[in-house]
């Protein structure tokens, strides 16, 4: 996981770095520059007729439990507890703790997060706005809350995961950082996207621990609670900023909606994935991007599509790169570069990539 080196240059380095961010279960932005997705500002809402069950094996009986409930318990586990731990994330042979201290008193939510390790970094958080503190640039970057930031859990309402995974609780008993929690599997359905190995918390439900499953069965990443306390009393001070940022520069990205259908753009989105987020929005050296966010409620893919120059050397070797569970495609299409990167599978995100097309609209330049 990479540390910040001031506002991210949206190149190679850059996109890599981002994909880090991009990743459906570990959810502590690497990035803190806007570029992961926002929540959704035209969230489609999939109805599933009579939702799944999955079988829980209980002391030797069988009880069926609705999928969509599991996950909103280990979901509002996240946003209405109070407590306070360390919890590390692995990809590779790459470790890297934080800190983190959340409560929430009835009507508002806050968090505070520290990276424990490399440059220093920090968030602080109240209701759906994360100020990123980069000590070493004194610049504070402005993003949006994602719902599913560790140990949050769903970009969208449970229901529409039923149709894309399947879901089993374990019967064995384990322990994370001391405290009992029951092992659960959330199974794809199909290729189209990897699964998932969740630990939550017996008595309270609180997401302790995440893994990212390939279909071989490899674990790709995998976020844990080293140490967690749950429950209050949390002082003020321990979720206020541990800089004095006056005089420090604040940047907030802007975020323009956009049609890209209407743009000339044709995406056919995997199955299971519907468009959650389409906005212009500008990166460093003053370069337009337009950005495309699909979802199936769990993993999430984005396109980045920007106009192609041909000085750029990232732009001149096409193809795929690997950042643990998320998989990155670079490719040109008509004189446009695109960035299409996501946690799913290599051969589901070629295949995207590969089956855009741009249909350049009667009169238009």
């Amino acid at each position: 996981m990479a540390s910040v080196r001031g506002a991210a240059e949206f190149g190679h380095a850059a996109r890599l770095k981002h994909a880090r961010q991009m990743r459906s279960l570990v959810l502590l932005p690497v990035v803190c520059f806007a570029m992961g997705a926002a929540p959704s500002v035209t969230q489609a809402q999939q109805g599933v007729a009579g939702p799944p069950t999955t079988a829980v094996v209980t002391g030797g009986s069988v009880v069926a439990t609705p999928v969509a409930d599991i996950l909103r318990k280990i979901q509002q586990a996240a946003h209405q507890l109070d407590y306070t731990g360390v919890f590390t994330y692995q990809q590779d042979s790459s470790i890297e703790s934080s800190r983190i201290t959340h409560a929430h008193d009835g009507k508002d939510e806050r968090e505070r997060i520290e990276v424990l390790d490399g440059e220093p970094l920090e968030y602080v958080r109240v209701n759906d706005e994360v100020q990123c503190l980069i000590p070493g640039h004194r610049t504070i970057l402005i993003e949006r809350q994602r719902a599913d930031r560790f140990p949050g859990l769903l970009l969208s309402d449970a229901k529409s995961i039923d149709s894309n995974y399947g879901l089993n609780v374990l019967s064995e008993p384990y322990r994370v950082a001391g405290r009992e929690c029951r092992q659960i599997e959330i199974r794809p359905r199909d290729a189209h996207r990897h699964g998932y190995r969740l630990c939550a918390d017996s008595e309270t439900h609180l997401l302790l621990k995440a893994q990212t499953i390939a279909h071989d069965g490899n674990v790709l990443e995998q976020i844990s609670f080293t140490q967690i306390e749950i429950g209050g009393p949390i002082a003020a001070s321990q979720l206020a900023p541990g800089y004095v940022t006056k005089d420090w520069t604040l940047v907030r990205p802007q975020l323009n909606p956009v049609n890209l259908a209407e743009l000339g753009w044709r995406i056919p989105a995997p199955p299971g994935f519907v468009s959650t987020l389409q906005v212009a929005r500008v990166f460093s050296e003053d370069r337009p991007v337009n950005q495309l966010v699909l979802s199936d409620g769990l993993s999430t893919i984005s396109i980045f599509i920007e106009p192609y120059q041909n000085a750029r050397s990232e732009y001149h070797v096409p193809g795929a790169a690997r950042i643990g569970s998320v998989n990155v495609f670079g490719i040109k299409v008509a004189n446009f570069w695109l960035t299409v990167l996501g946690e799913v599978p290599a051969g589901t995100l070629a295949q995207l990539a590969q089956s855009i097309q741009y249909v350049q609209a009667t009169g238009k330049q």
